[in-house]
């Protein structure tokens, strides 16, 4: 039974990872680049939500507000970012996401500050005992919410107009492009949906750990997630989630007292080097995939 509780509290933060890692996904799939900026979003929503509460807005004001805020900014990222970029390499648009992030980061503690926040979403951290299983009621909610983002998505990005031209999109750039299908409007809302996915991701991340600017650093636990799911499947960021998220939460339980300390700090790495080496695209990515 402790094996099972302890599994179980893996993947449930496993789901936490994916809903990071999803943001990526997005933004890969319409571009073939990694958004080095997607933790500085993360952050930044965070912020914004919770200075907003902290001015007395109640929480559907503050959380409307903040999706509108996003919304703009990417807008403004697509128009004087991307767009100049367009048939740029990968490399290119990279590096232009990891000025992007030293940016977004910089407005944040400009227009906030650098203080550390609380967020109390009204959900209480306590342990329910279901079928003999020891789970955190916050754990259970943060995994319920993040089930629902992804099924939203799914069928947003499977059965939509706007879904059949972002695959369009990610698998010949140029091909869409000749067929009328517009990019900078694909780039506008991928980036748009990505911030409402950082936004739900910092809300649940900043009530555990407060919203401060090591927010921005859960780019870090989401690139192993990338790596073993495949960088262009949000499936694959699912399952790559849960393997992390179980893997890392067993090995600090087990391997930890061998090396007489935690290892889940960098246990998901070497999974993911495991996994480079075996399956280099993830379990779900393609071997190769079109970029612009």
């Amino acid at each position: 039974m402790f094996f099972l509780n302890v599994l179980t509290s893996g993947l449930l933060a496993g789901l936490m990872y994916a809903m990071v890692a999803i943001g990526f996904v997005l933004i890969y799939k319409a571009s073939g680049v990694f958004n080095f900026a997607q933790g500085a979003m993360v952050l930044f929503a965070a912020l914004t939500f919770v200075t907003l509460t902290e001015h007395g807005l109640p929480f559907w004001a503050a959380f409307l507000i903040t999706v509108l805020v996003m919304i703009v900014g990417a807008v403004l990222i697509e128009r004087l970012v991307l767009r100049p970029l367009v048939n740029r390499s990968p490399n290119t648009l990279f590096m232009a996401t990891l000025g992007l992030s030293f940016v977004i980061e910089g407005l944040a503690q400009t227009l906030f500050g650098s203080d550390v926040h609380q967020l109390d979403l009204g959900i209480d951290d306590m342990p329910l005992d279901l079928f003999g299983l020891q789970i955190s009621l916050f754990d259970l909610v943060a995994s319920a919410v993040a089930v629902i983002l992804v099924a939203v998505l799914a069928i947003l990005f499977s059965k939509t107009r706007m879904g059949i031209s972002l695959r369009a999109v990610a698998d010949d750039t140029l091909a869409a492009q000749s067929i009328g299908i517009r990019l900078p409007r694909i780039w506008q809302i991928v980036w748009s949906v990505s911030g409402l996915v950082a936004l739900v991701a910092g809300l649940l991340w900043g009530a555990r750990q407060g919203v401060q600017f090591s927010l921005s650093l859960v780019v870090l636990k989401a690139m192993p997630v990338l790596i073993i799911g495949g960088f262009s499947s949000i499936p694959g960021a699912i399952v790559g989630g849960l393997l992390v998220g179980a893997t890392e939460n067993l090995a600090d339980i087990y391997i930890g007292p061998l090396v007489h300390g935690s290892v889940s700090t960098w246990f998901a790495y070497i999974l993911a080097v495991a996994f480079l080496l075996i399956r280099p695209s993830g379990l779900f990515g393609q071997a190769t995939i079109a970029r612009v």
